[in-house]
């Protein structure tokens, strides 16, 4: 059975030693890059199922890599977790916008970190669900990330094109939030109460108001 490969990017070379000691011994083939210009190259070379991305790095920070990691075809599937301490100015909307699929916090704490990738893992397998969904007005390519709205291309950052395709994939029916959670973050992964509200609200600005709507108390659904 094939490796799962995950390339790990920190600046700080303990840490380094210390999550690729312990992604080995679960099994992983895990290479490793000591800031975001070598990081780069590495997944053009490896092309990783996953990028465990420091936030802070010298020359070329987390964010700055993951955006240009995202304008990479080969890459477009590649699940990306930033890696942030709890002390640092970290915007998790503005990780989400530049493509990253989550967040950890350090110091991170091995079994936590395990649970995070087998659940995300986990998701990027539903990829191999229905590949096109075609709706009135939205046409949705789970082969290559794009949503077509009214003759516009989107290209969305993972978790907003994940939400939106969940959606779509039953027009009409509301979505519980648990649900959501479930389906889109995964039911291992720990995300704030107002993920959902902050994703659905993306949407809407690139949408419209009227194609998502809120059920209060319940969930949301695709009006389409």
């Amino acid at each position: 059975m094939k490796k799962i490969k995950i390339l790990l990017v920190d600046d700080e070379p303990d840490i380094l030693e210390f999550l690729s000691y312990n992604l080995v011994k679960e099994g992983y083939e895990v290479f490793t890059a000591s800031d975001g210009a070598e990081g780069i190259k590495k997944a053009k070379i490896e092309k990783p199922d996953l990028i465990l991305l420091d936030v802070m790095m010298p020359e070329m920070d987390g964010i700055e890599a993951c955006a240009e990691i995202r304008k990479i075809e080969s890459l477009k599937k590649t699940l990306i977790v930033f890696l942030t301490a709890r002390t640092e100015e970290f915007s998790q909307l503005a990780g989400y916008e530049a493509g990253a699929d989550d967040y950890i916090t350090k110091p991170v704490k091995p079994k936590v970190l395990m649970s995070k990738i087998k659940a995300l893992l986990r998701l990027k397998s539903t990829d191999e669900q229905q590949q096109l969904i075609e709706l009135e007005e939205f046409t949705i390519d789970r082969e290559t990330y794009k949503v077509t709205f009214r003759d516009e291309e989107f290209m969305l950052p993972r978790k907003e094109f994940e939400l939106i395709a969940l959606l779509a994939s039953n027009p009409k029916r509301v979505f519980k939030r648990d649900e959501i959670l479930e389906k889109v973050w995964g039911n291992e992964v720990v995300v704030g109460g107002r993920t959902i509200d902050v994703h659905i609200r993306k949407l809407r600005e690139k949408f419209g108001n009227d194609r998502l709507s809120t059920i209060k108390g319940v969930g949301y659904k695709l009006n389409a």
